[in-house]
Parts: C-alpha cells; sequence; structure tokens
C-alpha cells in the first residue's frame, strides 16, 4: 500500500474524527463545504476525482481488503487514517458499517457551468424531500447518462448521508447543482433548446404517445416533484407538457425513483435511436 501509516485512531473524540462526524450536520457541512461517503463503491469513486477526496478513516481490516482504495486516496492527496472499528462506525450513517468512510469536498457546480456544454437530458428535482428518492433518482440518471441533475432550493441537500449513500456512487458522476429556482432553472433550460417535460400521473400527455411520435428525440429535462404531492399546478405550468406514466395493470401509481427511471430510460433510447 503507497503512502505512510499513521498511528491507528482509538479514541472516537480524536479531534479529526469529531470534526468528521460534525458532518452529520447540513448547516456543518455547509460551512465547511465537505461531506461524508461511506462504503467501498462512495470512496473509491470519490477517490477517483482527483483532490475530491480530502480524508479517508478506514478500519485495519477495510485497509486490507481495499488496498487498491487507499493506494487511490493517497494518490490523490487525502489524509489516511487507519481508526478502530468504532471509530469508524461512529461516522458512518448505517448499522453495518463497512470499515471506510471518507471525507469529500462539495462537487455541484453553477447552473451556467453545466448548461454552458451540450445536455440533451435532464434531471430537474422540485420540492424532493425524501432522501433515499433523491439517490435513487441520481442513481437512475447516471445509468440513463443524463447530463445533470438540478436540486430545487426546497430539495434535500445532496450532500444528506442517506443521498450519499443511496446513489451508489453516481453522486460522483455526472454535474450536480443545488438551490436552483425553479422559474429561472426552467427558463434557462429552455433558453438552451431543452424540452422541459413535468412528470405527473394526471398529466394529459401519455409517456408511450410522447415516444411513439418522436417527442422524446430531442434534447429534454424531467422534472420531477415531491413524494406526496407531486408537482403543484403553478410549477407544471412552468413545463411545455405535463406527461404521465401510463399504469397497464392494476397498480395504483408508482413510485418516483420507479416513475423517473420509465421517463429517463424513454429518454435515452428515443435519443440514442439511429435516424431514419
Amino acid at each position: 500500500m503507497a503512502g505512510p501509516r499513521d498511528a491507528m485512531i482509538t479514541s472516537v473524540k480524536s479531534t479529526r474524527v469529531v470534526a468528521a462526524r460534525r458532518l452529520a450536520s447540513r448547516a456543518f457541512r455547509a460551512r465547511q463545504r465537505l461531506f461524508l461517503a461511506e462504503g467501498p463503491q462512495a470512496v473509491r469513486e470519490a477517490a477517483a476525482e482527483k483532490g475530491l477526496l480530502s480524508e479517508l478513516f478506514a478500519t485495519a481490516e477495510a485497509a486490507e481488503r481495499h488496498p487498491g482504495i487507499l493506494d487511490a486516496a493517497y494518490a490523490g492527496g487525502a489524509t489516511v487514517s487507519i481508526a478502530a472499528d468504532e471509530v469508524v462506525d461512529s461516522l458512518g450513517d448505517t448499522v453495518a458499517g463497512q470499515g471506510l468512510v471518507g471525507v469529500c469536498r462539495f462537487l455541484d457546480q453553477p447552473l451556467a457551468a453545466v448548461l454552458d456544454g451540450p445536455a440533451r437530458l435532464v434531471v430537474l428535482l422540485a420540492h424532493i424531500r425524501d432522501p433515499g428518492n433523491a439517490g435513487s433518482v441520481l442513481r437512475a440518471a447516471d445509468a440513463a447518462g443524463a447530463d445533470a441533475v438540478l436540486f430545487s432550493g426546497e430539495s434535500v441537500d445532496v450532500y444528506n448521508p442517506k443521498v450519499v449513500r443511496t446513489s451508489v456512487g453516481s453522486l460522483f458522476h455526472l454535474p450536480v447543482v443545488t438551490g436552483v429556482d425553479l422559474p429561472e432553472a426552467v427558463a434557462a433550460l429552455k433558453q438552451r433548446g431543452l424540452r422541459v417535460l413535468a412528470a405527473d400521473g394526471s398529466g394529459p400527455a401519455d409517456l408511450d404517445d410522447e415516444a411513439d411520435g418522436g417527442a422524446l428525440a430531442s434534447p429534454t429535462c424531467w422534472m420531477f416533484g415531491n413524494e406526496a404531492w407531486g408537482l403543484p399546478e403553478p410549477v407544471r405550468a412552468l413545463a411545455d407538457a405535463t406527461v404521465r406514466v401510463p399504469i397497464h395493470g392494476r397498480a395504483e401509481s408508482l413510485n418516483l425513483a420507479t416513475a423517473a427511471a420509465v421517463c429517463l430510460y424513454a429518454s435515452a433510447r428515443a435519443q440514442r435511436r439511429p435516424s431514419q
């Protein structure tokens, strides 16, 4: 394993451990512009981006099991500490920790920077409050090849530990914009030539019809609303169309993450279909 190894941290009261544990607070994360990433997948992806991983805490067992992650952390300039199991567990957000917790620098970008390059598929999360749903949508957006994910100012903090964990590393793969104003973001997207679609179960347009008619082949932003009450009328009015995912069986509805995955893959397939 490359790099020096400090003496093992054995106390949960260590100054560095206490500072890292305070990142569980959104206010402290915002002040320090740092957040925690837990588990080998998230830490591996963070370490792959040079300069993103600031510090890594690893149990001795995890260090032996994942030497490549520690090597990448050292190579990227992170401080790497071997710590007792209870120390690393005190930093994690799960009951059964996986022995690796990284301190990462914020990675969100300004909206103008994200839209400066070509963008064909963008996700806009409006008033999303559940961190598990937000992380799952991030993962679906990454899998579908989206160019960016935008979080409204009223949405959950993208650096919430559950968002980071549920994204399974996808947070580190695609540009993220936080705190966007919905009318301003929609206007900027439209100005860049993207068609903005609001996903809503009561929408007048049908996703299958949109796909069959070729409408999804153009650059598109999908806007997804709150888990409980969806998109209010003033927000839906910002979009070019409100689209529902058809329910062909007897299910009452789809949950947010599933509906987002269906919509995003429909757009991804349409955009990748060879021109006739």
